[in-house]
């Protein structure tokens, strides 16, 4: 009996997925625990594995959209003491005998070839299918799921901006004093990243309502500082949860983050990778952003955004002089904070970041 090969569940409240790799194709022979496709949904891809061996025998295409539990293929056991061999080589067709053959007639002289007629020009179509100006694709689940997080974030909360800027003078100095010890003790360098996410708990903790969150008429504030760190990828833009990171030392702030870096990529981040946020973190400096207002990333109630780091001209003890500068951008919930605490969480974080020496000693 053919082993039926079912779409797995992946999670609670995702109900499709896009079937948008088979790794082994229809008719080939596949072992127990080989992948046979990659199924994306709208939080994560998730690679799915033979129950046993067999010949595949797939019943959708790449790139339909699939239900969880759909049947998708089939695997045909093959009987014990059965080896595939290769398919015999066609046998050569057989040779006619030769027969006695009249003597050949003398060639006739060929007729004149007819002038050939000039082709009709083509008329010009308006039409634009076929040609490169426009292509048409369905939207991945990440993509819908993206853009329907973006819209309600924008009509349920009454989402505020405050800006500040940061001297990064401090932070490069030290990072670079510390990197090359840093890098030879934990396999990781120290990133500016893990320091603004020590800040960002050092600000939760003195402003405890940009930690919270409406739910209905209650007002829910997290006693947990689980950091999401957004990260642009091929599929779009995920958000990995650093868990408790009051605990956590910087090398393992700077591991965990490698390590949601190297998932991203092979696109082997999970479900729990991507739970429990309760802030974020966006750098679109690294883009080259200067400015920007980021978006809410619901339930939360704050989220930071980094931006390039740039020379800049300011006054210093009365002298104008060049420095490092990083404009820093705080979204808010208005519902849940008020302008003077989120004011005062921008501040908080700002000047962790210009005295990180401090950071270090309470890490």
């Amino acid at each position: 009996m053919n082993i039926e090969v079912k779409i797995p569940s992946a999670g609670e409240s995702i109900t499709s997925g896009v079937l948008s790799i088979w790794h082994k194709k229809n008719g080939e022979r596949v072992s127990r625990d080989e992948l046979l496709f990659t199924l994306e949904t709208d939080k994560v891809s998730q690679e799915v594995t033979a129950a046993d061996s067999g010949i595949l025998h797939t019943k959708v295409a790449e790139g339909d959209e699939v239900k969880i539990g759909q049947v998708v293929a089939e695997i045909e056991p093959i009987a014990a003491g059965v080896t595939e061999t290769a398919p015999p080589a066609p046998a050569p067709a057989p040779v006619e005998a030769k027969a006695s053959a009249p003597a050949p007639e003398a060639p006739k002289p060929p007729a004149p070839t007819p002038a050939p007629k000039a082709a009709a020009p083509k008329a010009e179509s308006s039409s634009t299918v076929g040609d490169s100006r426009a292509t048409r694709k369905k939207l991945s689940p990440l993509r819908r799921k993206i853009a329907t997080q973006l819209v309600m974030a924008q009509q349920t909360a009454a989402i505020l901006t405050t800006f500040n800027e940061c001297d990064m003078s401090a932070i490069m100095a030290l990072r670079k004093e510390l990197q090359e010890d840093f890098s030879k003790k934990h396999g990781v360098k120290l990133g500016f990243m893990s320091f603004f996410i020590k800040a960002v708990v050092d600000a939760l903790q003195a402003i405890p309502s940009i930690n919270s969150r409406m739910e209905g008429d209650e007002l829910i504030t997290n006693n947990a500082y689980d950091i999401g760190v957004a990260v642009g990828t091929e599929r779009g833009l995920i958000v990995p949860v650093v868990k408790d990171c009051e605990k956590l030392t910087f090398a393992e702030i700077e591991t965990s983050l490698s390590g949601f870096a190297t998932k991203a990529r092979e696109g082997r981040i999970s479900l729990e990778d991507l739970s429990g946020g309760v802030f974020t973190i966006s750098n679109g400096g690294v883009y080259g952003s200067l400015l920007s207002t980021p978006i809410l990333n619901p339930p939360q109630s704050g989220i930071l955004g980094m931006h390039k780091i740039q020379d800049r001209a300011v006054v210093v003890n009365g002298q104008i002089v060049a420095r490092p500068m990083m404009y820093l951008a705080l979204s808010y919930d208005h519902r849940v904070v008020d302008g003077k605490e989120a004011v005062t969480f921008l501040v908080r974080v700002k000047d962790c970041i210009e005295n990180p020496a401090r950071l270090l000693l309470r890490a």
